[in-house]
């Protein structure tokens, strides 16, 4: 009886200690796998190209071995019920019965999936729909249908061997204090927690970007509450800030993890102590410099040039872009890193010894990140060139349909070509390549003198090249 006590109370300490652990010992897998063909569904927000360019770029680089497919199909105006793309009647089908509904429902899921997604065969859909149905027809009609619509799209979707991961949409930002309050923002919330019941339903997951980005939002508000946050052109659709912050909170929400690459090495002793998810050789102490030769198994994360604002707003880098340098043992000073002899940033021996995250600045690998989410970029610009532009005709008062002339042909092999080329290039620029870190002790006076010209730590983190998509 003695020992069955102690045994218990070993048990019961040891769930103690586990439930105190800063993470679980099996974290969730990314939900996105090897051999996915992604399709990105949603309205204008979606249409933009930006949170979607920025979840894949993270794909690409955080997994330069896995085969990758990203495609966007998102529509301006759209509704879960396929509004924009099927011109579907959205009063009528808010009052018609459940039968004449359920009808209408099953017609607009065939047309607008079997067109724009199916047609891809997609094994993974991201769904973002909600901004627009809030404001279909004040009517007690619309929630129910919102979710009806929702829950028969992942059907059809899973029926068809895809995996739905069902997005809420992002918050609108208006100009008040109490954003939350917003009667939109209500319905949007009201809306957000009915998705959480399909994925429930239906087995797949829920990703919740309301809340992170409102929590941020309300925090914001008081000290500037005329200013959209996500930099956009109105609180609907944000720029590349918003877009930033919710590829952060989606990421998250499917799973994805922080660590890119990491190294510790000891400087007192001249030793490596530990390299995860890289190689390290060639490591040289002498002459005040420490100098390695270090290959990454994965790329950092490319952070858009005009999204720095971002990484102050939410912990984009520490959630989902850890690319680390950890040297312990150094003389207290300041130190300069270069990288395959480019001048990179400039630390300090204690933050050197608490681990560095060199993720948005480490010069040649930064600049190879920003080169493939420009491609990723232009890649995506070509295939809805080529999907609304030409595969698809828009006269107005009809649904798009497909064309089927010799001229629109041409003009898809020539652009199918072009976005093989773009593909190709993006699985170019996300290898990992070898580059020689050196490290160099630096006097006091001297750092100072050039702190105006170099990238630091302090402040907002050095972006290295690129330009605006």
């Amino acid at each position: 009886m003695r020992n069955r006590m102690s045994w218990v109370l070993v048990l019961l300490m040891g769930i103690m200690v586990s439930s105190l652990g800063a993470a679980p010992a099996n974290p969730p897998d990314f939900f996105l796998r090897d051999g996915d063909r992604v399709v990105f569904l949603g309205d204008s927000i979606t249409e933009q190209r930006l949170y979607t360019t920025f979840i894949e770029a993270y794909a690409m680089t955080r997994h330069p071995q896995w085969k990758l497919t990203f495609r966007n199909t998102g529509w301006a105006g759209d509704t879960a019920f396929f509004r924009s793309r099927c011109h579907t009647d959205g009063g009528k089908l808010m009052d018609a019965d459940e039968v004449t509904q359920s009808a209408m429902i099953e017609e607009t899921m065939k047309r607008g999936l079997g067109r724009d997604v199916l047609s891809l065969k997609p094994t993974v859909v991201t769904i973002d729909f909600g901004m627009n149905d809030v404001s279909v027809k004040p009517t007690n009609h619309i929630y129910s249908t919102y979710l009806r619509c929702m829950n028969r799209m992942v059907t059809v979707l899973q029926e068809n061997g895809a995996r739905a991961a069902l997005l809420t949409p992002q918050p609108v930002e208006e100009k008040r204090s109490d954003p939350d309050q917003a009667e939109r923002n209500q319905a949007l919330r009201k809306f957000s927690d009915g998705l959480k019941e399909v994925a429930a339903k239906t087995g797949m997951p829920y990703v919740d970007q309301f809340d992170p980005y409102m929590k941020i939002l309300l925090r914001e508000r008081d000290a500037k509450p005329d200013k959209f946050i996500g930099r956009g052109r109105d609180g609907v659709h944000p720029g590349a800030v918003g877009h930033t912050l919710m590829a952060w909170a989606i990421l998250k929400g499917l799973g994805a993890t922080p660590l890119v690459s990491r190294v510790e090495i000891d400087g007192k002793a001249g030793t490596l102590v530990k390299a995860e998810a890289c190689k390290i050789e060639n490591l040289k102490f002498g002459d005040g410099v420490i100098g390695f030769d270090r290959l990454d198994e994965a790329l950092p994360m490319p952070i858009h040039p005009n999204a720095g604002s971002a990484l102050e707003l939410a912990p984009v880098l520490e959630d989902l872009n850890r690319y680390d340098l950890q040297i312990t043992g150094l003389a207290p000073g300041d130190y300069q890193l270069s990288i395959d002899g480019e001048p990179a940033a400039k630390t300090t021996a204690d933050e050197l010894g608490k681990g560095w995250n060199l993720a948005t600045h480490a010069g040649s690998i930064t600049r190879q990140g920003q080169e493939l989410l420009k491609e990723v970029g232009r890649k995506n610009d070509l295939f809805f060139n080529r999907w609304r532009n030409v595969q698809l005709s828009s006269a107005p008062g009809k649904a798009p349909s497909l064309e089927t002339g010799t001229q629109c042909v041409a003009k898809l092999a020539e652009l199918d070509q072009q976005i093989a080329g773009a593909e190709a290039k993006i699985d170019k620029l996300r290898q990992p390549r070898l580059h020689r870190f050196e490290l160099r002790a630096i006097q006091a006076l001297v750092a100072h003198a050039g702190d105006a010209g170099s990238p630091t730590l302090s402040g907002k983190p050095a972006l290295q090249g690129g330009s605006a998509l």
